[in-house]
This record gives structure tokens, C-alpha cells and sequence, in this order.
């Protein structure tokens, strides 16, 4: 019992610290008024927070505050606004060909980009681990940042991860992914890495900045060269036991689907189907074959074939978000990835058809976030490290 009282304190501090540290990231400057009305502390806690936040570095008082605040009387209110450079964050994108990683403040708001590409699928994991430690220091570097000034790390995987960070390795494909990053820039960098789904990455992501802001209850789908989805139920991100929860190898199983290929992929393969047969479109065009974005812009322009083409991938998502709609029941359907960027066009087919495949249909949206889905979802999963652990954390400038 003793353990327990002398805990407490501790970690209502560790809590009010992040609750305010949360508030201030997204707000520009507060007093402590505002401070206590968005996290329900007391003037005596919000103010002893702040101070302790301020002694750390995580946040500044500003002065001149008569200028700001219209006093004509008495003591201005102190101000505090968040310190965004006082460390900085990394959100990584590991895919199969590339590793695309991205420098955040503690804002949220990305300064640098690099993307690195592996030599191959099939090489070391040392190899891999290099190319994803090169891309980061590339990053940092584009914006004059140390590696002693990076607070924490979040690398999303093609791979399911259990909710300790460790890779579910049923398959070969999956096996690629589990080359020990977590250690090894623990022992390059002394950098904490979350590992996590770039699914559910992307669920997190889009929740976050994207078509699902505010959704309690939503899956949002990667769907460019493979199907993959993050679950995200009544504000929680689902794992499951293995970190398997939001797989989509059932699809394999599903009449008129078959299998987890994406829009991209399908776009592209459809498309050279027609090319190598006899039928007139302007999808000829392309010598090295047609890519999505082509097949899109080829619809636009009225072509018979192309539009054709999206009319069996209208078909096609509208089975795989029915079977989804009816095993968890979300309010919204994400599509994400790089290909969300022409799929608003599939919106209204996929719509339609949705009543034919499920007697609970969502509705469907797609991703404003591009192909950074991913690094917005790995920001804001490291983000929320930062601030959970915020008392535990030596800023370098202060080291």
C-alpha cells in the first residue's frame, strides 16, 4: 500500500505533464487559465507544471506580456508557449523497396525528408538496418539537427506487430522486417524505437490529420500495390494477440476479390491486359505500360477501356470494404496511400455498390495524406511517447 501512495504522486505528475504538454502543442501561446480549463488541473498544479516544463525546456514564458494581454491594471497573466525545437521526433515509413523517413517538431509539423532505397528485397538485415540509419541521418541533417537531439522514433513496417513492438514472422514476406531495428539504433543512435503496422500507422495518421479527424470508429485501408488495414475502435488502435488484427489474407476467400492486390497493382495489371489484347484505347500509349495515375487521367478523358478498368476496381473495393463493414462495423472506411490521390473518383461507384455486400455500410473517404499516411501516423505515435514519458526524457540542450 505504502508502494502504491508514494507512486501516486509521481504519476499524477507524469500525466499532468503530458496533458499540458499535449495542450501546448497544439496551441500557441496559453495562460495558466487556459492551461487549467483544457486539462482540469488546479491553479497550484497547472502552475507548478508549467514551471517544472519551463526548468526542462519543453516550454518558455514569454515576455512583454503586457503588450499581448490589453491589461490597463494589476499583473498581466504569465504566457508559456511550447519549446518545438527543444527535441525532435522521427517518423519512418519501411517499405519493401524503400525507407522514407521524416524529422518532426514537437508540434508535429515535418521539417526534413529522405528516402533511401534498398538494394534489393531480399538483402541483410544489416544491410537494411544501414539504409534506414543512413536515410535518418540524412534527414536530420537537412535540418541542422543532432542525433543526440531526437527524443524518440516510430518506424512503421509492412509486417504485423504485437503490442510490444515485436514482428509477427508467419511468413517469408514478414521475416524481411524483423532485421532487430529496435536494438540496433539503440545501440547506433541510443535512439527509443516504437515498432509498429504501417496499417495501423496510417489509422493513426489519417485519425490524426486526415479524412478520419474525430471518428471514433474507423479502418482505414492502404490500397496501393497491397490491401493492408489499421483498426481503430472506439478510439483504440486494435492489435490483436500477434499484432494480426486488421490482416486482410481473408480476402483470399472472398467471391470477386481473391486475393490482397491493390488498386495500383490492379490498375497496372488490367491495363496491360488490354494493351496485349485488340482493344482501341489510349493506354497504347504508354511504351513501358500504363500506371495507375495514367489509367485514372485515361478514365477522365472518356476512354472506354480505362474506364472500364475502374469500374471492376469500383466493383472489387466495394467487396473488400463490404466484408470489412461487416466483420467490424466502422463508421468511416479510409482508403490511403498514394493512390487516394485519384481515387476520390471510385467514391460514388464504390457507394452504390456497397449495399449489395453489407447490411452495415460505412461511409468511404479517401486519404488527403498522400503517401506520407505512414510518417504522419509515426509522428504522432512518437509524439505520444514524448509526451507519456516527458519527466523521463533529458532534452540535449539541457544535458
Amino acid at each position: 500500500m505504502s508502494e502504491v501512495s508514494s507512486a501516486t504522486p509521481q504519476l499524477l505528475r507524469r500525466v499532468s505533464a503530458g496533458a499540458v504538454l499535449d495542450f501546448m502543442r497544439a496551441s500557441d501561446a496559453v495562460t495558466v487559465t487556459e492551461v487549467m480549463e483544457a486539462t482540469g488541473l488546479t491553479r497550484a498544479t497547472a502552475i507548478s507544471v508549467c514551471e517544472d516544463l519551463m526548468e526542462r525546456g519543453w516550454i518558455r514564458e514569454l515576455e512583454n506580456q503586457r503588450a499581448f494581454g490589453g491589461y490597463q491594471k494589476g499583473r498581466p497573466a504569465r504566457r508559456f508557449e511550447l519549446n518545438e525545437r527543444a527535441g525532435y521526433v522521427l517518423g519512418m515509413d519501411i517499405g519493401i523497396l524503400k525507407a522514407t523517413v521524416v524529422v518532426s517538431d514537437l508540434r508535429g509539423k515535418a521539417l526534413g525528408r529522405s528516402s533511401q532505397p534498398f538494394a534489393d528485397a531480399e538483402i541483410s538485415a544489416e544491410e537494411r538496418i544501414s539504409v534506414i540509419d543512413r536515410a535518418a541521418m540524412l534527414a536530420l541533417h537537412s535540418v541542422g539537427a543532432s542525433p543526440e537531439s531526437v527524443l524518440a522514433v516510430c518506424a512503421g513496417i509492412a509486417a504485423p506487430v504485437d503490442r510490444n513492438g515485436d514482428v509477427l514472422v508467419t511468413q517469408h514476406f514478414w521475416g524481411l522486417f524483423d532485421v532487430g531495428l529496435k536494438s540496433a539504433l539503440r545501440d547506433r543512435r541510443g535512439w527509443t524505437v516504437l515498432l509498429e503496422n504501417d496499417a495501423n500507422l496510417a489509422a493513426l495518421g489519417d485519425r490524426w490529420r486526415g479524412a478520419a479527424a474525430g471518428v471514433d470508429d474507423v479502418v482505414v485501408i492502404l490500397a496501393s500495390e497491397r490491401l493492408g488495414s489499421g483498426v481503430i475502435d472506439g478510439g483504440r488502435l486494435l492489435h490483436g494477440r500477434g499484432g494480426g488484427a486488421g490482416e486482410l489474407a481473408f480476402l483470399d476467400m472472398v467471391e470477386g476479390v481473391g486475393d490482397t492486390f491493390g488498386i495500383a497493382a490492379l490498375a497496372r495489371g488490367w491495363a496491360a491486359d488490354a494493351v496485349a489484347g485488340k482493344a482501341r484505347t489510349s493506354l497504347r500509349d504508354h511504351a513501358d505500360g500504363a500506371e495507375a495515375e495514367q489509367v485514372f487521367a485515361a478514365a477522365a478523358a472518356g476512354d472506354a477501356v480505362a474506364l472500364g478498368i475502374l469500374e471492376r476496381i469500383a466493383d472489387r473495393m466495394a467487396r473488400v470494404i463490404g466484408a470489412v463493414a461487416t466483420i467490424i462495423n466502422p463508421e468511416l472506411v479510409v482508403i490511403g496511400g498514394a493512390v487516394a490521390n485519384s481515387a476520390g473518383v471510385l467514391l460514388e461507384p464504390i457507394s452504390e455498390r456497397l449495399t449489395k455486400y453489407t447490411v452495415t455500410p460505412p461511409r468511404v473517404a479517401v486519404s488527403p495524406l498522400g503517401d506520407s499516411i505512414v510518417t504522419v501516423g509515426a509522428v504522432r505515435c512518437a509524439l505520444d511517447y514524448v509526451e507519456k514519458n516527458t519527466l523521463d526524457l533529458e532534452l540535449a540542450a539541457q544535458a
